[in-house]
């Protein structure tokens, strides 16, 4: 049987950083990311976003990386992911996601793991969506703590 593959919102890999709770559901995702046994894919833009992200002034002050930290975090992030570069936008339940669908588009049967309530309750047609929480009980193992 083939593994799943993922595709890992940004606002999974901002949460880790900024929880501080390191058996928490999103920690146990960005700790299988950097290890290498999550398999994921990762694009242009979604990278791009991380970084963004990660760098807006309230959030850099809630995990305290400064921008060189940052970036070899992500470097680590690409390392050990399935590089893809979508064509197309397809279009999401907020424009601003569109990239995100086309990077499941990229990949048939990718599961997009999120925290965001818009995109759980929307799914694209050809992929599953599911929480931080259903990724580690499913796919990862039982955790305890919450999502």
């Amino acid at each position: 049987m083939t593994p799943p593959v993922f595709v890992v919102d940004t606002n999974v890999v901002v949460a880790e950083l900024i929880t501080g709770v390191g058996d928490s559901p999103v920690a146990v995702l960005l700790d299988a990311m950097l290890a290498g046994s999550l398999i994921y894919l990762l694009s242009p833009d979604l990278l791009a976003e991380y970084r963004s992200v990660l760098l807006r002034p309230k959030i850099a002050k809630l995990h305290g990386l400064i921008p060189a930290e940052v970036d070899r975090l992500l470097e680590e992030v690409v390392a050990n992911a399935l590089w893809r570069e979508p064509k197309t936008p397809s279009p999401a339940p907020d424009h601003g996601d569109d990239h995100i669908w086309a990077l499941l588009d990229a990949y048939s049967r990718s599961i997009l793991i999120t925290g965001d309530r818009l995109l759980l309750e929307n799914p694209p047609i050809t992929s599953l969506v599911i929480s931080p929480r259903t990724c580690v009980d499913r796919f990862l193992g039982s955790n305890d703590a919450d999502a």
